[in-house]
């Protein structure tokens, strides 16, 4: 049975010694047991782990989520947050980095391993959703198709989520019936979303159809979905970590 490598990055040494002993109870390798950032980054590179437990607290900063964001944007692997924290303002910046997990300090050894294993089994399944997406690009002209193959009627009304409704002929969203204000930008990637629901809108279909102009980046699409969910009366957007986004169909 393959032995998943799991990157420690925790400057308390107790706290990293006794997870280096559970894991290794439990059947994983590890690879590497950092104390700061920088040191993470350069093991992480190296060894290439399965998995990474990363500190939120980092030296009394907030420089595991700041690592956290760097393995997002470069190394695509799943990474879990260790921490003592339940400051509502710190979890919420560490769950715009969409982690595989949290495990609370002090730590339980099978709430460890269960925490581990349901990353991994997470990240695998996102893996083959992304290898199922079509890779077509989205254009104006098929994106137009697909919704108006959407609708539950001769009406230019497309249903989504629960309450919501998307009129292709005047291009609003409704909720409940009432119009919902969204810039240009927030009603094409939403648009995007409707038209393959179910599906994952990836960060690169977002940014070719949304953008008109060069330069977005993943977190231009990310910063656009939070604005997104903010105007939104419940939370139909999902994520696909380190892929895109999806509506349910």
């Amino acid at each position: 049975m393959k032995k998943h490598k799991v990157i420690i990055v925790e400057d308390d040494e107790i706290t990293s010694l006794n997870l280096n002993i559970s894991l290794q109870k439990h059947g994983y390798s590890v690879v590497a047991v950092c104390d700061n950032a920088p040191q993470a980054e350069n093991k992480i590179a190296t060894h290439n782990p399965d998995v990474i437990i990363i500190d939120i607290s980092l030296q009394e900063s907030n420089d595991g989520i700041e690592l956290a964001k760097t393995i997002k944007e470069k190394y695509n692997i799943p990474f879990i947050y260790l921490t003592s924290y339940s400051d509502d303002d710190i979890i919420s910046q560490a769950k715009l980095t969409e982690p595989y997990g949290y495990i609370v300090k002090p730590f339980d050894p099978g709430s460890l391993h269960a925490t581990i294993q349901m990353a991994l089994f997470k990240y695998q399944q996102e893996k083959e959703r992304k290898e199922n997406i079509n890779s077509l690009k989205v254009d104006k002209l098929n994106l137009e198709k697909l919704l108006y193959s959407k609708r539950s009627s001769d009406e230019p009304i497309v249903p989504f989520g629960h309450n919501y409704h998307l009129d292709i002929s005047i291009c609003e969203t409704f909720y409940k019936g009432k119009k919902i204000k969204l810039t240009k930008k927030e009603n094409a990637f939403l648009r995007l979303l409707v038209a393959q629901l179910g599906l994952v809108v990836t960060f690169e279909q977002a940014m070719n159809y949304v953008w008109d102009e060069n330069g977005a980046t993943e977190n231009s699409v990310r910063t656009l979905v939070w604005r997104l969910r903010n105007k939104l009366e419940t939370d139909i957007i999902k994520n696909a970590s380190g892929i895109g986004y999806y509506i349910e169909e």
